[in-house]
């Protein structure tokens, strides 16, 4: 007898990678980048003055190449390259970042786990070394999919594209509840966008004050101090 489907779950949780689930992973992602402008357009760039944190990795090397004096149709047209060779780059580089985990990460991803919730990834970087992040973390196995950097323009539409890819794949229901977990304002401000869950955790580099500022569904020290409940928005 053929083994019965699952029915769709009616809670999806979404998550950022730097800031929320690993912090201080090295240089490696940077200069990733740097490294892959340097390859493929031949020109010295870096990262310095960029606000690195809450932006996509297209944008810091459409910006790098900028700054850099090229202009936008010789960006456009080396960026598929560049894209490539960057995550080439850190797939090779990248070191253990098993104790980079966040506080509370692990145990929050491994309770959603146990009780069956869906949970994705809603992330700046690009597809590989964002799952190469989580796979040197250790936290790879918790995730089913992800929505990644060179998939959509913003983080908004990151999250629109993540809840149709569960949707579609029958693993939410329609109307299902979703929860964005992020460090940042932009995380929030996806969140509202999409009429989704903010969780605001002050684990990166924004101040709680400052996430504060963006009203957050929730706003968190770290992860250790939120239960499932919480996370959802659910009556306890």
């Amino acid at each position: 007898m053929p083994e019965k489907k699952a029915a769709p779950a009616t809670t999806l949780a979404l998550f950022d990678i730097d800031g929320t689930l690993i912090r201080r992973a090295g240089p490696h992602h940077r200069l990733a980048l740097v490294d892959a402008v340097r390859a493929v357009a031949g020109v010295e760039t870096t990262t310095d003055h960029i606000p690195l944190q809450g932006m996509l990795d297209p944008d810091i090397l459409s910006l790098m190449m900028r700054r850099a004096g090229l202009k936008p149709a010789a960006i456009r047209r080396m960026m598929p390259e560049v894209v490539e060779r960057a995550q080439t780059l850190y797939a090779r580089r990248c070191p253990s970042l098993e104790n980079k985990v966040c506080p509370g990460a692990r145990m929050l991803l491994w309770r959603l786990f146990r009780r069956g919730v869906p949970t994705g990834l809603v992330t700046g970087n690009l597809t590989r070394i964002g799952w190469k992040k989580m796979e040197r973390a250790g936290l790879r196995r918790y995730f089913r999919f992800g929505a990644f950097s060179e998939h959509a323009r913003d983080r908004a539409g990151l999250l629109r594209l993540a809840v149709r890819t569960a949707t579609a794949a029958g693993w939410i229901a329609r109307g299902a509840r979703v929860t964005l977990v992020g460090d940042h304002p932009n995380d929030i401000r996806a969140a509202q966008a999409n009429g989704a869950r903010s969780v605001a955790v002050a684990t990166g580099l924004s101040s709680a004050e400052e996430l504060a500022e963006h009203k957050p569904d929730v706003l968190l020290p770290d992860l250790r101090a939120i239960d499932l409940e919480t996370l959802f928005g659910f009556e306890k």
